[in-house]
């Protein structure tokens, strides 16, 4: 009878211990999405205050030469598509997050410097801050997939796409904002669309 009450009190304590884990990585999860939402919202507002900061005509030439532009995370390796993203594992879409959102952090800097002058958007300054917070959450995120397993991700010993892309590319500094605030609103909206279905996968799969 002793050991059996003893048997039950592990297996409760188990189940306790393990909801715990379950409702902190929920935890974590939710503020991601929030975070990266955020920064999403604030990409798309940057870029639509600049526009309407440009001339007609400028504003019809940018629209043309940006959907044939090249980013500089269109060399991390990404579901290209809805149906590739939702047959993506959680620890795939996760550590592609973190490599989209980590490909920023030099970029930032100079994101930062260039709407500062021009843009009302709060604190721009705070962008490569927010960054680092939510690569540091997804880090936390990544460990708990992994569950004490060795990371075995291939890309994480790649270097990161050329840090200086945006700041190198020879042409005007309307076109370098303007190709570097849609290049920051498209990867912020990947890393969204990547975590929801993350965090939609894992709420269905617990």
């Amino acid at each position: 009878m002793a050991r059996a009450l003893v048997l039950l009190s592990v297996v409760l304590v188990s189940l306790l211990v393990n909801q715990g884990r379950a409702s902190e990585n929920q935890r974590l999860f939710n503020n991601a999405v929030i975070r990266v939402q955020h920064l999403h919202q604030l990409a798309a507002k940057m870029i639509n205050d600049f526009e309407d900061n440009l001339l007609p005509e400028d504003r019809r030439q940018l629209s043309k030469i940006f959907p044939l532009s090249f980013c500089n995370s269109d060399s991390i390796e990404a579901p290209t598509g809805k149906d590739e993203t939702q047959k993506s594992s959680i620890l795939k879409l996760l550590r592609i997050s973190f490599r989209l959102i980590e490909s920023w952090e030099f970029p930032s800097q100079t994101l930062s410097g260039t709407v500062s002058n021009s843009l009302t958007v709060g604190n721009p300054n705070q962008i490569t801050e927010k960054l680092e917070d939510l690569k540091v959450g997804i880090s936390v995120l990544i460990k708990g997939c992994l569950d004490g397993q060795p990371n075995m991700d291939e890309n994480d010993s790649l270097p990161l796409p050329f840090e200086d892309f945006y700041l190198t590319m020879g042409e005007s500094s309307v076109r370098e904002s303007f190709r570097l605030l849609a290049c920051f609103k498209k990867d912020m909206h990947k890393v969204e669309t990547y975590l929801r279905v993350a965090n939609c996968r894992r709420s269905l799969d617990s």
